[in-house]
């Protein structure tokens, strides 16, 4: 699995012109799963950035999670995280998980970053998104498990 967590100050997510997901305060976190992946790389994400210190603290320095400032999470799934474009210009997509097999790892990290006290918002997995956000920072974070 592999996710790009992003500081927001504020995001919103919309499907054919509606809104679906919006967030104040907290990360957008772009999320891919792989070929093999399964719920103990979910449980391991959802852990990471439920405590992902990239928030300041009173000193200025990033010591704080997204759930010790009351923020939330826009969790979006998003399989071109798994693509490959090493070779050539087009990105191989070989890597990434089936919809059929991604969609409930996906349901599943969500559910476990709400369990771990992180208000979550999610996209449509499999729709044509538009997201709008405010990055903070800007604070981008690259993980893979």
């Amino acid at each position: 699995m592999k996710f790009v967590a992003q500081r927001v100050l504020c995001a919103r997510l919309s499907v054919d012109g509606q809104l679906v997901s919006e967030i104040g305060r907290g990360l957008v976190v772009y999320f891919g799963v792989k070929v093999g992946d399964g719920k103990p790389q979910a449980d391991k994400c959802a852990e990471k950035i439920a405590n992902l210190r990239v928030f300041e603290d009173a000193a200025g320095k990033m010591n704080l999670s997204v759930k010790e400032i009351g923020g939330e999470v826009l969790f979006v799934s998003q399989f071109t995280l798994c693509g490959d474009a090493r070779k050539g210009n087009r990105p191989s997509f070989t890597e990434a998980e089936r919809p059929e097999r991604a969609e409930p790892l996906y349901e599943y990290a969500a559910a476990q970053l709400s369990a771990a006290g992180v208000p979550v918002r999610k996209g449509i997995f499999g729709a044509d998104m538009k997201i709008e956000q405010t990055n903070d920072g800007p604070v981008t974070i690259v993980y893979e498990n």
